[in-house]
């Protein structure tokens, strides 16, 4: 269903005399002065005012304001680590402390802080504040959800700016995806299982960027290779979900292959955006002739029409200065097939598949959302 515009709004105004478009850009221009986001600013304030002109439901206009003020603290305070690359943890907030699975977590969260990457978990205990333990306040993000019971947070970000506290379920999922350039899931119950299918389904559906999904489970443990074992018997069987699906994720028994995982993810990879309908993936080493060769007949099938481009940045074409410095691999994208994209990005991780020899890997800055 199409969203109801603010013509009915606009009309009510118009017949009293009144240009509400025009008095609403004057107030913006004098907040944010020749600000490219007036027009989303404008029609986000028309939507509240039509709200009010309805008038419908006191417990709307609640839930409403609350996720505005969520979303706007979350935003301001995230501002700060904009440029930081982060990944999301999940796990059991009853892991004990004697569990391997503990000290696991706390191992991975020391390495992806070696690897200078940000921890982000729900903020509470067990596998959340061993994550958090390892990588240490500086390397710490908490988003708690405010509950009667159990989630309290953890003493790493107790008390701390790195630590947000969410009223709402759904806007702080929001964050722990949009914020995360990978995500290691560790057993854990109900949430976490939520969280794992609601990760996949974004990914697989491209509602949400192709980043690492990486399982971690202790050496021997049965917990993901179970869920795996059903997803393949059950919906992989019953065509429920593509073959390629489960390229979507990787099942790792360690610390080191977990960190391992996510650094390999981004060694040429740097992010992906649609620019009208073709879908771009920007690079930080351009491929060599015969890896672009190899891609038009090995990846054919996730392009509708034309052939892999390999594009520098041009002004007039991606407006993104920032990543000027990266190559553009451009194609008319399926859309569909999130697994074989990813198997097409393993391909371009591959450094023998560079065009030459470079430095340092350059470090992911955090894309800007089209």
């Amino acid at each position: 269903m199409p969203y109801e515009s603010n013509d009915r709004l606009l009309r009510h105004f118009e017949e009293n005399g009144t240009d509400l478009t025009q008095q609403v850009d004057a107030q913006l221009q004098l907040i944010a002065p020749n600000s490219p986001n007036i027009p989303l600013y404008r029609d986000m304030i028309l939507t509240v005012l039509r709200m009010a002109q309805d008038d419908r439901n006191r417990w709307n206009a609640k839930i409403t304001l609350q996720a505005i003020r969520e979303l706007d603290n979350a935003f301001r305070v995230l501002e700060q680590f904009k440029d930081r690359r982060k990944v999301t943890v999940f796990g059991s907030a009853r892991t004990p402390v004697e569990s391997p699975l503990y000290a696991l977590a706390r191992e991975v969260g020391a390495m992806l802080a070696q690897s200078d990457l940000m921890v982000i978990t729900g903020g509470g205990g067990g596998i959340m504040a061993a994550a958090h333990e390892g990588a240490g306040l500086e390397h710490s993000l908490g988003f708690n959800i405010t509950l009667p019971f159990e989630q309290h947070a953890n003493p790493t970000i107790d008390g701390t700016e790195n630590l947000l506290s969410f009223h709402f379920f759904f806007t702080r999922k929001l964050f722990f995806v949009k914020e995360a350039d990978a995500l290691v899931l560790c057993p854990g119950g109900f949430g976490t299982l939520d969280e794992a299918l609601e990760v996949l389904t974004l990914i697989q559906t491209g509602k949400s960027p192709l980043v690492p999904v990486v399982l971690l489970d202790a050496p021997g443990g049965g917990f993901w290779q179970g869920a795996l074992d059903f997803i393949r018997s059950q919906l992989e069987a019953n065509r429920y979900i593509l073959p390629t699906d489960l390229k979507l994720v990787r099942l790792v028994y360690s610390a080191e292959e977990a960190v391992e995982e996510i650094n390999r993810f981004y060694a040429n990879f740097h992010s992906t955006r649609w620019l009208k309908r073709e879908f771009v993936v920007r690079m930080n080493h351009p491929l060599s002739d015969r890896a672009l060769a190899h891609l038009q007949s090995e990846f054919a099938s996730l392009r509708l029409s034309g052939e892999f481009q390999q594009l520098a940045y041009t002004g007039e074409d991606h407006d993104e200065p920032r990543f000027s410095h990266l190559t553009r691999l451009v194609f008319n994208f399926n859309g569909r097939d999130q697994g074989r994209l990813r198997e097409l990005v393993d391909y371009i991780n591959l450094p023998e598949n560079w065009a030459k020899a470079q430095g340092k890997t350059q470090q992911r800055a955090a894309p800007e959302t089209a």
